[in-house]
């Protein structure tokens, strides 16, 4: 898959109740050109920083507003805005109808991360921003199960949220079927799997499942798999944070398939 210049056309992938906040996120919405409806910088930003990002929304048509610090400490509810807030406009998820398209325009062989209730959003925007820089095709998230797509989520992700093709299902399992359909393995991350992670060549169409924090992949989700496998453990717990262990295993496939340089 070459290197993401612009999101697609029409879907963002992503849809908040709440602003963006912090200067990676809004940059990176900016940058791949997530439709906004006000950027909203605060009146003690370093004139640079607001110069710059006055640049980009007019390049993008997105209006931009000068607002007390005040306004953005209430409107980010205890996040970090560092001065800088976008408005994200109402846009279209992404849906288990759209993954044929997605994966049918990866210049490799596809690479996707399907995500089984993971319930903690920064673990959630840490996994888009590691699916990013490992070059995954799509993430897959259930629609009502776990961590959905919040501003915590695009503040963790630095920006990752509005690059990654974000896909949400009714039915994970039927989701998992439909990628072997499209002709993918799918892999799931299980401490109990007798097969080590590097064990398996990644260089081929492939989707990995990462559980929930505490409990991992559910039983249901994991018989749909074609595999499982494990990350081997030196000491005495048993696995890694969710979040840990996509990462080790996402880029992984990174390394077999060859670092890309972008």
């Amino acid at each position: 898959m070459g290197p993401r210049r612009t999101a697609p056309p029409g879907r963002t992938g992503v849809s908040t109740t709440g602003p963006l906040v912090g200067r990676h996120a809004v940059r990176e919405a900016l940058r791949a050109g997530r439709p906004l409806t006000r950027l909203l910088l605060a009146d003690t930003l370093h004139p640079r920083e607001a110069d710059a990002f006055r640049a980009m929304a007019r390049e993008r048509r997105v209006p931009v507003a000068v607002v007390p610090r005040a306004r953005l400490d209430a409107l980010a509810g205890g996040l970090a805005h560092q001065g800088v807030a976008a408005w994200p406009a109402a846009a279209p998820t992404r849906t288990e109808a759209d993954m044929e398209a997605i994966l049918a325009a990866c210049e490799e062989p596809p690479f996707v991360l399907v995500l089984d209730d993971i319930q903690d959003p920064q673990n959630l925007g840490a996994i888009l921003r590691v699916a990013d820089g490992a070059g995954a095709a799509l993430v897959v998230i259930p629609e009502r199960r776990g961590a959905g797509l919040t501003p915590v989520v695009d503040r963790v992700s630095a920006g990752a949220a509005s690059w990654v093709p974000v896909v949400r299902v009714v039915n994970l399992r039927r989701a998992i079927t439909r990628l072997k359909d499209l002709g993918l393995v799918v892999w799931a991350a299980d401490p109990g799997a007798a097969r080590v992670y590097t064990e398996v060549d990644w260089r081929g169409p492939v989707a990995l499942v990462v559980g929930n924090e505490g409990k991992g992949v559910r039983p249901v989700v994991l018989r749909e798999c074609d595999g499982a496998v494990r990350l081997p453990m030196a000491g005495r717990l048993a696995s890694l944070n969710a979040a840990t262990a996509a990462a080790v295993l996402a880029f992984e496939v990174r390394r077999q398939r060859g670092w890309r340089i972008r």
